[in-house]
């Protein structure tokens, strides 16, 4: 990439990944919980520092940016996996469909309920002008022009609204999640 030129005397991305990634997949064990999903994260995130490394100012910094982003990835991953239930309850009411009683324990009944919540929370927590881009497009699956034409609004304005919405969204999913990983 573009660093060397900026900086000949800088490590290369080989040189700054020996040196940091082992200290790096030490702390995704603790972070991700299990080898497996370290492993996965500390690829996907050296493959993101890779691709953005002019973004790098310090290569002193390379480490802290480097778990920064292994984290980032981490959380994604299970903010997914956290979603997956709702993703399958959700597709199963589509089709109209039950969920057979015998297959959930307790403990999932509670961990779809506390999703379900959580999502409800973070789309409560939108403002007005967000919500309803959203619940409109993304909890009623409405297309994009009868959304905007519901909303009053161009198509350019209620993508904006929805991107916006989509954005808070997840940063509130994110925010719970990490408050209830630090218990």
């Amino acid at each position: 990439m573009g660093q060397e030129a900026k900086n000949p005397d800088a490590p290369d991305f080989d040189t700054l990944t020996r040196q940091h990634k082992d200290s790096v997949y030490r702390q995704m064990l603790r972070v991700c919980g299990n080898r497996e999903d370290a492993e996965d994260v500390l690829v996907e995130a050296l493959l993101k520092a890779y691709r953005h490394l002019d973004q790098l100012r310090d290569s002193a910094a390379f480490r802290a940016w480097l778990a920064q982003i292994a984290k980032r990835v981490c959380w994604q991953l299970k903010e997914r996996e956290a979603l997956l239930p709702l993703l399958q309850l959700s597709t199963l009411e589509e089709e109209g469909r039950e969920i057979p009683g015998g297959d959930l324990t307790p403990e999932a009944n509670l961990q779809r309920r506390q999703i379900k919540q959580l999502l409800d929370d973070a789309i409560a927590a939108l403002p007005p002008l967000y919500r309803m881009a959203y619940q409109l497009r993304d909890i009623d699956d409405r297309a994009g022009d009868e959304v905007a034409d519901k909303l009053g609004i161009s198509q350019a304005a209620m993508k904006s609204r929805l991107h916006r919405a989509r954005d808070l969204v997840r940063l509130h999913l994110d925010a719970a999640l990490m408050r209830g990983g630090s218990n």
